[in-house]
């Protein structure tokens, strides 16, 4: 994640940032949780909102943000969380993928969710 000025913060300091987005949106959470399940396979749009019960744009807006409703900085891709890959004629294809700090982020979560 880059802050305003453009300087990228180490994934210490965005553990606690990006944990928080996770828990301010349920989507965000559940999105980030079914890419964790299926990795290391990515997954489209219409795939993942069926998956997770929403709308295919309100995973677009979670997964790349969207106007006012899902910020851009606490996007997943924003947040280091997923990765777009685009693929087939002229990139009509978007797979997102969870990355390893996702990975690492989903794991931590869920090890604190047994703890409790």
């Amino acid at each position: 994640m880059q802050d305003s000025d453009g300087t990228v913060a180490s994934p210490d300091i965005l553990k606690p940032l990006v944990i928080r987005s996770l828990r301010r949106s349920n989507v965000r959470k559940k999105i980030a949780e079914y890419l964790f399940d299926i990795s290391p396979s990515g997954s489209y749009t219409s795939e993942i909102a069926y998956n997770v019960n929403t709308t295919p744009t309100n995973v677009i807006g979670a997964v790349r943000g969207m106007n006012n409703r899902y910020r851009g900085d606490e996007s997943l891709i924003s947040l280091n969380l997923v990765e777009q890959i685009n693929i087939g004629k002229n990139n009509a294809v978007k797979l997102y993928k969870l990355t390893d700090f996702g990975k690492e982020i989903i794991e931590l979560m869920r090890e604190n969710r047994k703890r409790f």
